[in-house]
């Protein structure tokens, strides 16, 4: 589990006064494993042609995709400090327009997901092989615009774009998807089902994927707890948006090593 990173979240949320822990922790190990074994993007370089492109769908997670970012090179420690700061770069919901390495502006949920179609559609046109990975939240996938970019995607033979579902049982409290993984697979996409939490099956099943420019679109669902690594943050109830006060914040910096 990545302690640090969860440190981290906490840390400018409790800065700032803004942010979702639950959420950050449930995506923070998937998006630190596409940073560090499958996304080829050099944060020196970030706009290059040649690059692959992720986007956080699920933007109101922005805090794990930041300490992410910023453990790679291409955001600083000064930004994390300014975190939804007046000055700073790094908003509630990630800004293309401001951040290094961001690809699109998200927050509004079932966004991501046609805009990371519409890039691989493009990358399709042009043969390129860029890899196109989009990581959508489970309650995000009640949004129309999500089904209907599946039905495009499948239909227009996207096999460079992979969704990741952050599975995180968010949905589940007012209608539930199950079942989820048949559902994917109606719409015809190559469907995996992992525990997003651990690194031996992350690596499992990208080591399977490949990007062809005319195949199936991948999905992996992600099965993650909210909150993960902090018993008293997990699961759903008022952690949901929810700043720690100084007692509590001694108390998750306690679990977090504990459970490392």
């Amino acid at each position: 589990m990545n302690s640090d990173l969860r440190k981290k979240i906490v840390d400018i949320v409790y800065n700032s006064r803004e942010g979702h822990i639950p959420s950050s922790f449930s995506i923070v190990d998937i998006i630190n494993y596409l940073y560090e074994h499958v996304l080829n993007i050099d944060p020196k370089n970030y706009k290059s042609s040649l690059r692959d492109f992720f986007i956080l769908s699920k933007g109101h997670g922005a805090a794990a995709l930041y300490v992410v970012l910023n453990k790679f090179g291409f955001v600083s420690e000064k930004d994390l400090k300014l975190y939804s700061k007046s000055g700073g770069i790094l908003g509630g919901h990630p800004d293309v327009t401001k951040v290094p390495g961001v690809e699109a502006s998200t927050g509004s949920l079932g966004h991501g997901f046609p805009m990371a179609a519409g890039l691989a559609l493009g990358l399709k046109i042009q043969k390129k092989t860029n890899k196109v990975i989009c990581l959508l939240g489970d309650g995000e996938c009640h949004e129309g615009t999500i089904w209907e970019t599946a039905l495009v995607s499948k239909n227009l033979k996207l096999g460079n774009l992979v969704a990741i579902v952050d599975y995180n049982g968010s949905a589940a409290q007012i209608l539930p998807l199950e079942p989820f993984k048949q559902k994917w697979d109606s719409f015809g996409f190559e469907t995996y089902e992992i525990d997003g939490h651990n690194f031996n099956d992350l690596e499992n099943v990208f080591s399977k994927l490949e990007y062809n420019l005319d195949g199936k679109p991948k999905v992996i669902i992600a099965n993650t707890v909210k909150g993960k690594g902090v018993s008293f943050i997990e699961g759903h109830g008022k952690w949901h948006h929810r700043i720690p006060n100084e007692e509590e914040m001694i108390k998750i910096a306690k679990e977090l090593y504990e459970n490392n």
